[in-house]
């Protein structure tokens, strides 16, 4: 049996991480979607082990302590991770699975697996991204411009990626990306 692959979605706060794995998930059952664990605080619509496995800091820094995590980072003043247990069962059963994580995950998942698929998502540009961060209507004025502010350090890692998907238009950035995932694959 073939190991699974990592397909990996990553790219500045509110690019569409979010929407274009859900999309991605509809369109291939063969990929299942790794949950991220994070200290930061549930949103209204977010669920615990859907969206997220949402911990305490503390909590969080047991896991990092208890070597709960392939990979995990500090951002916008929260902790983010990758639990580790679940991800490798599921590639070692031979299923593809998909994470959504931001720059600095992404660059110490290349290392564990550099047969991995990344795509780097990228808005049309800085004004469409702060659109849609206070579209989302879940962030401070000052975390909007804290995340902007991030972005610009994110871009700055993009030529490190092998896939970089403008996200104009949802419908065309997902086809992009299924077609790329196909290729991959079957290769």
């Amino acid at each position: 049996m073939n190991k699974g692959r990592v397909i990996v979605i990553l790219g500045p706060s509110g690019v569409g991480k979010t929407t274009i794995c859900k999309r991605i998930l509809r369109h291939r059952p063969d990929v299942c979607f790794s949950i991220s664990a994070t200290s930061r605080p549930k949103r209204k619509d977010e669920k615990n082990h859907r969206e997220y496995i949402f911990l305490s800091e503390k909590e969080f820094k047991e896991w990092i302590e208890k070597g709960c995590f392939i990979e995990y980072a500090e951002v916008h003043s929260n902790l983010y991770g990758t639990p580790k247990k679940s991800l490798e069962e599921t590639l070692k059963k031979g299923h593809h699975v998909l994470l959504d994580v931001d720059v600095q995950g992404a660059m110490n998942l290349m290392k564990l697996y550099p047969n991995g698929i990344y795509f780097f998502i990228v808005p049309p540009g800085m004004h469409e991204l702060e659109k849609r961060l206070k579209k989302r209507d879940t962030d401070e004025k000052s975390t909007i411009k804290k995340r902007l502010v991030n972005a610009i350090e994110e871009f700055k890692h993009v030529g490190k990626f092998k896939y970089v998907i403008e996200n104009r238009t949802l419908n065309e950035a997902v086809s992009k990306i299924l077609s790329i995932i196909e290729r991959e694959i079957s290769t």
